[in-house]
């Protein structure tokens, strides 16, 4: 939908007194440009003006919407919430949707971050949207314990982590309740999957992506401090290298990341200047930990030839 308003990008020297703004799918329009959700850090409402506040710290103000603000405002949180979820590769059925607190722990991403937001229940996985690039998607096959302690909910990870929502009004209670339901399914699931994948040398660990892609698996195979992964997702065309310092962390790690980045591999390999081609990755990687971690410890790929299996072999020796 289009909008007029005042349009004011400080740093910029940059104000229109009456300019036509749209929304889309991938983000903003605004005169001589697109704002791709991708550059956006965070949204924020403040007296009937809305501030983009973007990556590199510079910031939009949109105001003068008039009776156009509340929708304007709506379709924007939507549609960067929608994109948030594409990056963050969501696919699967949404059981509920609901206004909620939440408290996000923190990482190597970003500090601990709390406030009111969008909190979304899916078939395998809790999803946290904030009005900002902290979006979370927590996979409940790595839960421990769904707990409701009043009217909060504390999901409790099996790296200790623990992440909060709560404050639903009537629909704290059923999001508890099926968050916990879904839980013990989708583990139940996965372990039935994976009882029925086989291991093949090189390869010693195997592992699920998505618990809905029955067909997809992947094999590990470890050297001292280097790990092949191979993928089955019917379209074998790489093994992909990893380094690491503690073994035991790592498969942690690896098993998270490969459920929550599945068979998206451009995004491990790709370089950065590559990467800016995509907007969409680009928001990935500012929005989960799996993918800034594979990223991180990748050594490269063995391209399917004739001298795979000597190359494989190679690299777990030097490893």
């Amino acid at each position: 939908m289009k909008y007029t308003a005042k349009i004011e990008i400080p740093s910029e020297a940059f104000c229109r007194e009456e300019s036509t703004i749209s929304i889309g799918k991938e983000g903003i329009g605004i005169p001589g440009r697109m704002i791709d959700f991708s550059q956006l850090s965070g949204l924020k409402p403040i007296n009937h003006a809305v501030f983009l506040t973007l990556m590199d710290g510079k910031e939009v103000k949109i105001s003068m919407l008039g009776f156009s603000f509340d929708g304007f405002w709506e379709e924007l949180v939507r549609c960067f919430g929608e994109r948030t979820k594409d990056a963050l590769f969501i696919e699967e059925e949404k059981i509920m949707s609901c206004e909620a607190e939440y408290e996000i722990p923190g990482n190597s991403i970003m500090d601990r971050t709390a406030g009111r937001g969008r909190v979304e229940l899916y078939t395998d996985s809790v999803v946290i949207l904030p009005e900002n690039s902290h979006a979370v998607r927590v996979p409940l096959c790595y839960a421990e314990s769904v707990v409701l302690d009043g009217y909060l909910i504390r999901i409790r990870m099996r790296t200790g982590e623990t992440f909060m929502v709560g404050r639903m009004g009537y629909d704290t209670h059923p999001f508890a309740e099926r968050c916990e339901r879904q839980m013990q399914q989708v583990k139940k699931r996965r372990a039935a999957h994976l009882h029925t994948v086989q291991t093949q040398e090189p390869f010693t660990e195997k592992g699920l992506f998505r618990t809905d892609e029955e067909e997809a698996y992947w094999l590990a195979a470890y050297g001292k401090q280097g790990c092949a992964v191979e993928l089955f997702t019917g379209e074998k065309a790489a093994t992909y290298l990893y380094h690491f310092q503690d073994r035991e962390k790592f498969r942690i790690r690896l098993e998270e990341a490969m459920e929550a980045v599945g068979s998206h591999r451009e995004l491990i390999y790709l370089s950065d200047e590559e990467m800016k081609e995509k907007p969409l990755y680009v928001m990935a990687v500012h929005r989960s930990e799996a993918v800034l971690f594979l990223r991180s410890c990748s050594a490269g790929r063995i391209i399917h030839s004739a001298a795979h299996a000597e190359k494989l072999k190679q690299f777990l020796i030097e490893s």
